[in-house]
Order: C-alpha cells, then structure tokens, then sequence
C-alpha cells in the first residue's frame, strides 16, 4: 500500500470527523496505517494520529448520543407540561425510549392495588396481543428485583436468565414475542415504584449506562405524568363533591323555601276558613300527585289531584279494595309513631298516609298518590298538611256538634210523650228543611254491632239525607223524614247499612202520619216492633210496619225458639220436601192464599197450568193435611208469610 504524507493522512482524518464517518471507515483508516512496512517514514505518528481521531470521533459520538438524550429529555418535558391526556402523553414517552435505544419493543406498567400486580398501559412494537395485556406480579420476574432495589435492571437473554424467579405466563408472552434482551427501569414517586418502563428486542443486547440513565428520566417523567394525573383526578373530584355539596345545599334551600311557602298557604287558607277541597288541592300543587282524606271508617270525604297527574290509583280506591288491608295497617303505624309511613308501592305509583288526630281521637287518614319519590323536606310538608286538615275537621266537628244538639234535641222533644209547645217544635223542624205539618215517616234502625253512632256520623258526613231529622236514641238511629222522600230514605240507609255490616242490620220503616202530636206514640210502637224482627230472624231488611202488625201481635212475647217450633210444626214437612226435591209448593200454597184460593188465577200468576196447580195442592194437603177449616187455614197462612218474611228478607 502506498505510503501517505502525513499532511494527506490528516487531511482524510479531518473530512472524516466533517462527515460523521462511521466508526468502521475509521477502523478501515487504522488498519491500512498499520499495514505499512517499518521503514516507512513517520509511520508510528500517522498510526497515533489515526487513534486520536477516532478519540475524537467517540467523544463527537458521545455527545451526540448525551444531545439526543437532552433533546429527547426536553420533549418529554414539553409533552410533560403541555399535555393533559395521560394515555397520549405516556404513549408518547414509550415511542420516544423505543427510538431513543434503537430497540424492537417498549411498554410501560403501572400497579394496580385492585389486582396487586404491575398491568401494561400502554406498548409500542409489539406483534403478539398478549403483550400488550401482561399482567407482572410483584415477586416475579424483572419487577421483583426493580421493586426491591428501586433500580434499573438489565439482561441480555431474559429467558434463560436465573437472576430473578420467572412467571409462567410472562416467559410465554415474551416467548410468543420473541424477545431476547429486556432493560427495566423504575417509575418512583417518594420512594415507591409505582410503575416500570420496559425495552426490549429480539436479539441478544447489552445498553451503555447513557442509554439507561436517559431512559431512567423518561421513566421519572412518566412517573410525575401519572400523578399529576392522579392528583388532577382527586382535583377533579373534590370539585365536583363541592359542586354537587353546593347543589345539594342550593336544593336544600328551595325545599326549605317551599316549605315555608307551603306552610304560609295552609295557614292562611285556615285562617280564610277554607274548605277541606281547597286545602286538598293546594296541597297537590306543592307535592303534586292525588290527595284522599278518608274519615274515621276509611271513607272519602275530600279529594283532589293535579292537572294532568297520571296515577289512577286515588281515582280507584275503594274503603274495602285491594289494598285496604294495607292502608289501615299504615294508618295505625303513622297513629302510632307520630309520623307518616308509605302503605304501599304498585304500578310505578307510592301512597303515603298520614293519621289525622284531632285531640285524642283519630278523626281519618291523609293518603298522597305520587308516581316520584318524596324527599325528606316534601314529607315534612305533607305531614303538616295532615296537621292542617286535622284542625279543619276538628274545627267542623265542633260546628256540626252544635248543630247535632240542637238536632238531637229537637228530635227527642218531638218523640217525648209531653212535646212541650208543638208550634215551637214544628218551627224548629221547618229551619232543618222538614214541614211536620205534612205526613211524615219514622224509620228506625239498629246493627248486630250495635254502632248506630257510626251510621249517624257517616250519614252527616256524606250527607246523604238532606231536610231530614236523625239520631241515634238509646242505641237505635231514628230518622223522621216527608213521607215523599221515605221510600229514598229507605234505599240510602239500605245502601249504606249494607256497605257498613253486611246483613248485620234490621229496620222498621212506619206509615205515614198526618199530625206531630202522634210521633210519641209511632215511636214507641216501632220500637217494640224491633224485638218482633229479631224474634222472626228478620236480618239485613227494613220492613214496612204495616207488614209487621200482625206479627206483632202474635210475637212481641215469643222467642226465635218458639217461633221455628211453629214453622216447624206448621209447614216444616213442606219445607223439607222443597229442599230434598226442588220443588215449590210453599211458594205455591202462599200464592194460593194470596189469590184467595183460586186456582185459576194462582196458575196465571205463577206463569204455569192450572193442572199444575191442582196437582201441587194435591201433594201439599197430602204432606199436611186439610186445611178446609178457617182457623186451620190461618194458621197455614200465617205461617207461610213467616217463612218467607223471614227466609226472604
């Protein structure tokens, strides 16, 4: 090889270094140094001179790597402060330490105290699926030994490396990647590792300390991303728990305001006098829904609802309904604790009920329909609406209370024997709607429970006997009505003895009396009349006097006893052959008497043949004889209008 002069030498040194050669042309430069005979002159000065430009170029080298590590150091601390997206600004730091190292594969773990284990966040140059998604325990792997000396960790052959116990699981991932060299460096935070960054590749490697040094400030970079991430979050938190705490007080206020608001309405209507259905409605516009205000025995007496409420539960409520039992239940807990309780929920529907008291007594029930739950404010309101509806009931009774002495004393001078000033009496009648200058009726009443009281009340309550005069006298109610409005009377007081006891009742309604000064005396015979109904098994009727004057006389002094040893031994066989056979022969037999023994004009009656007719009257004297004699015959008719008096009613 030709010899160089040592000015050319220098001068390819320096277009080397000009060009960033690689470190191989440089090597190329040395060996043909070398490769010169002996004797060639200066040759052990070129050689040096060879070797000092290579210093140069490996201190050039390093201080390029240390300015890209700067440059890449600056970066993350730009993307660090500029970034608020921890996924971008933590995947950003992966690329950047996979670029920087040259390397094949970077991922970075953060712990999960949930799953107690090291969980990739995010990865960049992975092929298998399952790298991104490791899951490292603390004990295992290159994490256990980073945890415990909180320092980067470095292995040219992961696999086969015995530095630290391997996981199964990871061995397979890094199998199935084909990683080889793994470098580790830890994310502290106050001396905890929080998290690692990895960087890997699939062939065996060794990294320089610049390269981990660099790769340790990422690392410390990533780590103060994810606090302040974390910091930021619970920033975020307590934010939002001020403003929800600042919305709550905000909603908390209104609800005290509308309270108050509420309350003021309800005082003031009070005070105005206002009707209980005014009180009602104003309190559906502050709680919205339907409102009941049952009385003492589970009867509306005032309702209301808001426009357009969809519920229909309120519309549909019945004394003795579905959800009776419920109701009463609750009614007795809120009597019982002071309080309102909800009764029951059903078809995205609640009712809330209220006892309303009125000193010691439970005057009835408040009931609110709502299809939304009530708040604690809302209840407070609706448990003073209760308070509110129980002093206008008790604020009514005390007016109907004195309107019931003056009605029950007018009604008791009228039935005492003496009428003290009848033309005062009858003046008295006239200003409560009754003219006892024309014919009136008596109508007494008396139940098995022997709660006349409750009809009286429910009978002022729903005012269902206008220009009438009723009260309860010695345990029967007595009601004295016009005799045009008697037969109304009978059906309204029918109607409602029967929704209150069933069959538990028995009546006397009387004939119509033209003068006052004859109520004493109509009174009393009713009164005696009422023995007689319950000695004949009369039961859930109110019978006319007049269908009573007979049995009166035979059975004011006989018992229920006496009484069926006579049907018994009178019309007792016809009665068992009806029952065995189906027939109808005591139906027949009291037609016939009624059709004053025409068979003729019994079959026309009864719808049937006069030959059916004769053929039952055939059977019926078989089964009880004959009864040609007018006595006998009496006693058989007597007997049949018994039997169907009592069976019938």
């Amino acid at each position: 090889m030709d010899t160089l002069p040592t000015e050319r030498i220098g001068h390819a040194l320096v277009d080397l270094l000009h060009r960033s050669a690689s470190s191989a042309e440089f090597a190329a430069r040395l060996a043909q140094a070398q490769a010169w005979p002996d004797e060639t002159p200066d040759k052990h000065e070129q050689i040096e001179l060879v070797h000092k430009a290579m210093a140069i170029h490996d201190r050039l080298d390093v201080r390029q790597q240390r300015e890209i590590g700067m440059l890449a150091v600056i970066e993350s601390a730009r993307d660090l402060s500029s970034r608020l997206d921890l996924p971008e600004t933590l995947s950003l730091v992966v690329s950047r330490a996979k670029r920087l190292l040259g390397s094949q594969v970077a991922w970075l773990s953060a712990y999960d105290a949930s799953l107690d284990g090291f969980h990739v966040l995010t990865s960049d140059g992975a092929l298998s699926h399952g790298t991104g998604n490791m899951l490292a325990g603390r004990g295992l792997g290159i994490v256990s030994v980073v945890v415990k000396t909180r320092l980067p960790f470095t292995t040219a052959d992961y696999l086969h490396d015995t530095r630290f116990p391997h996981d199964p699981q990871l061995d397979a991932t890094f199998r199935d990647e084909g990683i080889a060299a793994v470098v580790g460096v830890p994310l502290l935070w106050e001396d905890e590792v929080i998290g690692l960054l990895f960087v890997a590749d699939r062939f065996h490697r060794t990294h320089t300390a610049q390269n981990i040094s660099i790769l340790s400030t990422l690392a410390t970079h990533a780590a103060v991303a994810i606090k302040n991430a974390m910091a930021f979050e619970q920033a975020n938190a307590a934010l939002r728990s001020a403003e929800a705490a600042h919305a709550a007080l905000e909603h908390h206020v209104r609800n005290v305001q509308a309270a108050a608001e509420a309350h003021d309405r309800m005082t003031s209507l009070l005070a105005k006098g206002a009707t209980l259905a005014t009180i009602c409605q104003s309190v559906t516009q502050f709680l919205e829904g339907s409102v009941l205000v049952l009385d003492e025995a589970g009867q509306v007496i005032a309702r209301a609802s808001t426009d357009g409420y969809g519920g229909t539960a309120a519309a549909t409520y019945e004394p003795h309904g579905q959800r009776s039992d419920e109701t009463l239940l609750a009614i007795g807990n809120s009597r019982r604790i002071g309080r309102s309780v909800l009764a029951f929920e059903a078809h995205g529907e609640s009712c809330r009920v209220n006892a309303v008291i009125g000193g010691n007594d439970v005057l009835g029930a408040m009931l609110l329909f709502r299809q939304e739950p009530l708040d604690d404010m809302a209840i407070r309101t609706f448990e003073r609406s209760a308070t509110i509806v129980g002093i206008v009931l008790l604020s009514r009774e005390r007016a109907d209370a004195t309107q019931r002495r003056d009605l029950s004393s007018l009604l008791r001078d009228l039935l005492s024997p003496r009428q003290d000033d009848l033309a005062l009496l009858c003046e008295r009648a006239e200003r409560f709607g009754l003219d006892l200058m024309r014919p009136t009726s008596m109508l007494l009443l008396e139940t098995h429970a022997h709660d006349a009281g409750y009809v009286v009340r429910r009978l002022r309550a729903t005012q269902l006997l206008p220009n009438t005069l009723f009260d309860e006298i010695n345990g029967v109610l007595t009601i004295l009505c016009a005799t045009t409005q008697a037969d109304d009377v009978r059906r309204s007081l029918e109607e409602l003895a029967r929704q209150s006891f069933g069959v538990g009742y028995r009546g006397v309604i009387s004939r119509p009396i033209p003068q006052p000064a004859e109520l004493p005396t109509l009174h009393a015979s009713l009164r005696r009349a009422l023995p007689v109904l319950a000695r004949i098994g009369i039961q859930g009727h109110v019978v006319a006097q007049n269908e009573l004057a007979l049995y009166s006389t035979l059975f004011e002094t006989h018992d229920q006893a006496s009484l069926s040893a006579f049907l018994e031994a009178t019309i007792g066989t016809l009665a068992s052959y009806d029952q065995k056979r189906g027939s109808e022969l005591i139906s027949t037999l009291l037609e016939y008497f009624n059709s004053n023994q025409n068979a003729k004009l019994t079959a026309e009656r009864l719808g049937i043949h006069v030959n059916t007719v004769r053929q039952r009257l055939t059977t019926i004297e078989g089964l009880i004889g004959h009864w040609g004699n007018a006595l006998r015959s009496l006693e058989i008719h007597v007997a049949l209008r018994l039997w169907v008096l009592s069976k019938g009613a």
